[in-house]
């Protein structure tokens, strides 16, 4: 989807304010490379939360999925790491399509928001089931290149649940990157 900005009129100049859309935007496509480490990284908080029992990390967990979804990897410590540091050593970036990731991310903050307001309420059990489970569609992310969230997306949008417009490389197979 294209963003068009007014046209100016000559001798006035620019309205000053915040470009909402740059500043929600994520990036499309994404570093293949760079989500998977990312998935990695969450796997490794993950068990260390569930490990220790430590419930704020849940909250970090959370918080860091919200961060993703909302601003891309500009904000995320992870992705930070993920994307400037990590997955430039990797060689050359294998490209993937964004939105299939950012909707990954979404069901990602989901999940971990559902697992700290379960700890919260006193559901510990239930709770680290969750994460449990959080924990299993990261691996596979970071360990097999299986993108659970991925697939459910390219399964809505074949139901014509997610528009066809939201992501045309995920349908055709002449716009994506090999």
């Amino acid at each position: 989807m294209s963003r068009q900005s007014a046209p100016r009129t000559s001798g006035t100049a620019a309205p000053a304010g915040v470009d909402w859309w740059a500043l929600f935007a994520f990036p499309n496509p994404v570093n293949e490379y760079a989500a998977r480490i990312t998935a990695g990284l969450v796997v490794v908080l993950a068990l260390a939360t569930l490990l220790t029992g430590f419930g704020w990390g849940l909250a970090i967990i959370a918080a860091g999925f919200w961060l993703r979804v909302l601003f891309g990897p500009r904000i995320s410590p992870l992705a930070l790491l993920s994307v400037k540091v990590l997955a430039p050593r990797m060689g050359r970036a294998k490209l993937v399509p964004g939105p299939p990731k950012r909707f990954a991310q979404g069901i990602g903050a989901a999940v971990s928001t559902g697992a700290a307001a379960l700890l919260l309420a006193g559901f510990a059990p239930a709770a680290w089931i969750l994460l449990a489970v959080l924990i299993v569609a990261a691996s596979l992310e970071a360990f097999a290149g299986f993108c659970l969230g991925c697939v459910i997306f390219g399964f809505l949008q074949r139901r014509g649940m997610i528009p066809e417009a939201v992501c045309e490389a995920c349908n055709n197979v002449s716009l994506r990157q090999l």
